[in-house]
């Protein structure tokens, strides 16, 4: 299993401790919703095949799209770890998509088997979850300008140094990029057109590239 959950631990431990982990695999259609707002849940969710999305939905229905999920990446650990604590989101899937649901307390509670590297799974566990609060902090940092053009700015610049490259892809649409920056998507599709014809960028549908000052590429 391909996800950073399992980094470190060898392929045929892994093959080992699914059998203790109790993993369950789920298959799910397009905008199915995996975790609805209000649930408790005590499984952590990874993305065999893929993608999902994290939306809150106010009391108007107005959608707010807090991350995305591809293929190897966990979902849901958080909250899983805490399952007291009622889940502020919805998870949906973004396409027909394959899942592995585990229970966290597997994973936090040393089986009688005793695996050698259920020590490394707790650490890796441990780093999802500070990365997951990281990108919660890095979507904060974007939508907090006042005006798009400046929340795109910081959006897309940040994607250029994640993919340290001026030319990257985004994992979301027009719609889906104008819930994660809280911003209307008309607007939001009209400074996009405005930033190329300035020369700051070139994009086709996902794809973007950041010019060079004077719109050199």
């Amino acid at each position: 299993m391909g996800t950073a959950l399992f980094r470190g631990i060898a392929r045929e431990e892994t093959a080992a401790m699914l059998g203790c982990l109790d993993v369950r695999e789920r298959t799910f259609e397009p905008r199915e919703i995996i975790f609805r707002m209000g649930d408790k849940i005590r499984a952590l969710g990874i993305v065999l095949d893929g993608g999902v999305r994290m939306e809150h939905v106010d009391a108007w229905g107005n959608v707010s799209v807090l991350g995305y999920v591809g293929p190897g990446d966990a979902f849901g650990e958080n909250y899983a770890c805490a399952p007291d604590v009622a889940l502020l989101v919805n998870v949906m899937t973004v396409e027909r998509t394959r899942v592995a649901l585990l229970d966290v307390t597997r994973v936090l509670t040393l089986c009688s088997s005793v695996c050698p590297y259920h020590t490394k799974l707790v650490e890796n566990l441990l780093a999802l979850s500070a990365r997951k609060n990281i990108e919660l902090s890095r979507r904060a940092f974007h939508t907090s300008p006042k005006t798009i053009r400046a929340k795109l700015l910081s959006y897309l610049s940040g994607e250029a140094t994640r993919a340290g490259s001026r030319r990257f892809t985004i994992p979301y649409n027009r719609e889906q990029l104008a819930g994660y920056l809280s911003v209307n998507r008309s607007a939001l599709s009209n400074e996009l057109s405005q930033m190329e014809r300035d020369g700051l960028i070139h994009v086709r549908r996902n794809e973007f590239e950041l010019c060079a000052p004077g719109g050199q590429r």
